[in-house]
């Protein structure tokens, strides 16, 4: 079993996959770094949905993504989904066929695309060196793409938007909403706060250093037992929150959870909070606007 010893993914040493864990992520399309011998991730069906990939028109060349949808006629809400540091691997597919089900036009881009695949590799520093290659500027100019891929189809009202991630996933998130007035609401799954992963990006902020902008709501969903990171530094930011007057955010904390809790395939995952937290974005959504 793999043994998630960090908060955005696993040390070289940890990457004890057993014979049949491997067979079973190649497989299943898991992310190799992350994924437990023992795990029994949820699987979602397509009935009722159309899934497949499409392309988003970023600036510099096409993007791929996975979108999951409701196959019922007229226009549903959307929910962008980012990935963790493995990218667009089974799991972020799962998890959009989930929101479908919930009535979402739900996409999740490959932002990692023009420098790798990390879902396919166990080497860390290697798969950091991708997520690395990942600027804000970037990263926000991908999810711009997505929304003008949106805002084209007939079956998405993008008055009804929101965003949601995981990991590195939930630190953009919180930056996304700090930066695009596009979403209605956002939730952030165990995003970090104080730091971000590209070490190149020279123009990048922290997201609490940018809470002044913040342009809508946010739920921050984090683990008491997140050892990268500290919930002194989530209340930190509940504090940056509160100084900024942005009271329609709100973050959770779940004792003794640990980074990873809503990720069904490793063995940070923790069903109670997983549920529960996504009850708590569900709702969240809906009472800002986006359902």
């Amino acid at each position: 079993m793999v043994t998630l010893t960090r908060p955005d993914g696993t040390r070289p040493e940890d990457l004890h996959l057993s014979r049949r864990g491997l067979t079973l992520a190649l497989t299943g399309g898991y992310a190799l770094a992350a994924w437990s011998a023992q795990a029994e991730p949820v699987k979602t069906d397509a009935a009722d949905l159309v899934t497949g990939m499409v392309e988003l028109p970023a600036a510099d060349r096409p993007i791929p993504a996975y979108i999951a949808r409701p196959a019922a006629k007229g226009r549903h809400p959307v929910v962008i989904l980012v990935s963790e540091i493995f990218g667009l691997h089974e799991y972020i597919r799962d998890t959009c066929r989930r929101l479908a089900k919930a009535g979402y036009v739900a996409v999740a881009p490959d932002f990692f695309v023009r420098a790798g695949d990390p879902s396919t590799m166990t080497d860390f520093p290697a798969i950091l060196k991708i997520v690395g290659f990942s600027t804000d500027k970037q990263v926000t100019g991908d999810l711009q793409a997505a929304i003008k891929f949106l805002k084209a189809q007939p079956f998405a009202d993008t008055k009804r938007m929101g965003i949601t991630g995981f990991c590195w996933g939930g630190n953009i998130v919180w930056e996304a909403c700090e930066r695009l007035p596009d979403f209605k609401a956002g939730v952030a799954w165990y995003g970090r706060l104080t730091g971000d992963y590209a070490a190149n990006d020279t123009e990048g902020k922290r997201a609490i250093e940018m809470v002044p902008d913040l342009k809508n709501p946010v739920l921050g969903l984090y683990a008491e037992k997140d050892s990268g990171i500290p919930v002194a530094d989530v209340e930190k930011m509940k504090l940056a929150l509160k100084a900024a007057g942005k009271t329609g955010s709100d973050i959770i904390i779940y004792p003794g959870a640990q980074h990873g809790f809503h990720a069904d395939y490793r063995p940070s995952y923790d069903k109670a909070a997983a549920e529960d937290g996504w009850k708590r974005m569900l709702a969240f959504f809906a009472a800002n606007g986006v359902k």
